[in-house]
């Protein structure tokens, strides 16, 4: 990274989060750094935008942005609520809406306090703030760690993968959206995965508030994973930070000859 360019920065844990504050630390040795990231934890709200409700916006402190939104409307908002010129410039010196001085060379999200493996890339508000942005053009990194994990390495290993990903999105003419997750007792070394499954405890608990009022709470407290060659579950579990090429295009190809079959059996003669 140049000391020119610019690196926007978010998360799902909330704009105060240490892991955001590490990349932050990290990154800002080396470019012009922003944050727009959540107001509050918003982890598992995946790629959510609000399209029905106002958002608030405040600046705790200069460079960064909270928003009481989606880790998606985080990144929607500092991409898009700026009007750019041609040269991708500010057309608009109204300095409450100046949120990035260009369009970043870069996004990174996290590092997320907890894992983001398997199947969980569905359901992750971190991987949907990378992912909003690599929709838009832009190259873009999802951290993940155990939330015992030592942030400082981490946000260090987030800004050699970010030259390696933005030179990489350059050369071929795309962006790229990668999914990182590290163990607690990283061996510093990067391995390239798929993407595995993590089986988790399914469970519907109906409780009762103190009115007499039903109301639910989803999900189990465990989760497991099998083992599974090549995935990035079996990276994590060797010690290695699991790298995960994820598709913006999700046409299952291989079934599109089935898929004319169905429309054709379905559609008036």
């Amino acid at each position: 990274m140049l000391p020119t360019d610019l690196v926007l920065l978010s998360n799902d844990d909330g704009y105060s989060s240490p892991g955001l504050e590490a990349l932050r630390t990290a990154f800002s040795a080396h470019a012009q750094t922003i944050v727009c990231a959540p107001e509050h934890e918003q982890s598992a709200m995946s790629h959510s935008l609000s399209l029905h409700r106002p958002l608030r916006l405040r600046s705790p402190s200069p460079g960064v942005f909270a928003i009481d939104g989606t880790p998606a409307d985080c990144v929607y908002v500092a991409l898009h609520a700026t009007p750019l010129d041609l040269s991708g410039t500010p057309a608009d010196a109204d300095p409450k809406r100046v949120l990035l001085p260009k369009l970043p060379r870069l996004v990174v999200s996290g590092i997320n306090i907890g894992l983001n493996l398997g199947q969980d890339v569905f359901y992750s508000g971190t991987v949907a703030a990378a992912r909003e942005a690599a929709l838009r053009g832009i190259p873009s990194l999802a951290m993940s760690a155990h939330h015992k994990a030592d942030h400082g390495p981490i946000a260090e290993l987030a800004v050699r993968l970010a030259d390696a990903i933005v030179s990489a999105s350059e050369r071929d003419g795309r962006p790229l959206l990668y999914n990182v997750n590290v163990p607690r007792n990283w061996n510093g070394k990067v391995k390239a995965a798929r993407i595995g499954a993590r089986i988790y405890d399914q469970a519907v608990e109906f409780r009762t508030d103190p009115r007499g009022r039903d109301y639910l709470w989803l999900g189990g407290v465990g989760v497991r994973h099998d083992e599974d060659p090549g995935a990035d579950t079996e990276a994590y579990d060797q010690g290695f930070a699991s790298l995960t090429p994820l598709a913006l295009e999700l046409t299952l190809h291989r079934e599109l000859d089935r898929a004319r079959d169905i429309a054709a059996e379905v559609s008036p003669a």
